[in-house]
């Protein structure tokens, strides 16, 4: 995520590239047209715009309160992706009820300052997009062209993030369902892949069964699910653990 766009390896065809900028200006209108990255923090400050860079920094900055992202950030780092919010991140307004996304083209999180409405919101938001970003940097993820490699992706961000939580789920009134949380993932990754595709529910769907086994069950970095902010300090304590054991081999 951090390297230079050729130390990926080669750039895309001309074809994939206007299929790339097709589906990011579907959802993410303030995107340039030539495909290069907004400088979120370098963007003329509006009030949404103020408030949503402020409200990233305190996600970013404030990691005891946010266990899931300093993971993520410490695991991006280790994979050799270090994240820098200026280049990075970028507050911009999105069609919809869209709440941010990761364009991959230009390895950029977008942070739709017009729909996050409060700082839990742009935690939940951040950590969701960070996943996007850590499969993007550990492999090499066909989001454009392969549905089932995005519903992978969606799969695990809807897993791992915390969007699924319980308290997340009453305050949605969705509670009480054997297996509920895989309800959850299942759901909301059917709906992820809807707002940023214009194909059908039921292509979506085959998509997300397909790989849901599979991709439920990959819980990296984090090796477990962090229900909540507990398990997700436990789940960073044992990753730090687990590089000082590697780095000691």
């Amino acid at each position: 995520m951090a390297g230079a766009p050729d130390e990926r390896g080669p750039g895309p065809a001309a074809g994939e590239q206007l299929q790339q900028q097709h589906v990011g200006c579907q959802v993410f209108p303030e995107r340039l047209a030539q495909g290069k990255p907004q400088q979120g923090f370098l963007s003329s400050f509006f009030t949404n715009n103020q408030k949503c860079q402020l409200m990233l920094l305190q996600t970013l900055e404030t990691s005891r309160s946010h266990p899931y992202v300093k993971l993520l950030l410490d695991a991006m780092k280790h994979s050799g992706c270090a994240v820098n919010k200026e280049r990075h991140f970028s507050c911009e307004d999105c069609n919809g009820n869209v709440s941010g996304g990761f364009d991959a083209s230009v390895s950029q999180i977008v942070l739709c300052q017009n729909n996050i409405c409060n700082q839990a919101h742009m935690n939940r938001v951040v950590t969701h997009e960070l996943i996007h970003a850590f499969d993007h940097c550990r492999a090499h993820v066909d989001w454009f062209t392969n549905v089932r490699h995005l519903a992978c992706s969606e799969v695990r961000a809807a897993n791992l993030s915390g969007d699924c939580s319980l308290l997340n789920e009453i305050f949605r009134l969705h509670f009480g369902l054997k297996q509920h949380h895989q309800t959850c993932v299942r759901d909301r990754a059917i709906r992820s892949i809807l707002a940023v595709r214009n194909i059908s529910r039921e292509v979506a769907q085959k998509a997300v069964d397909e790989v849901f086994e599979s991709c439920f069950n990959d819980h990296e970095p984090f090796g477990r699910i962090p229900h909540n902010k507990t398990y997700a300090r436990y789940a960073h304590r044992d990753f730090q653990n687990r590089d000082r054991y590697y780095s000691n081999i």
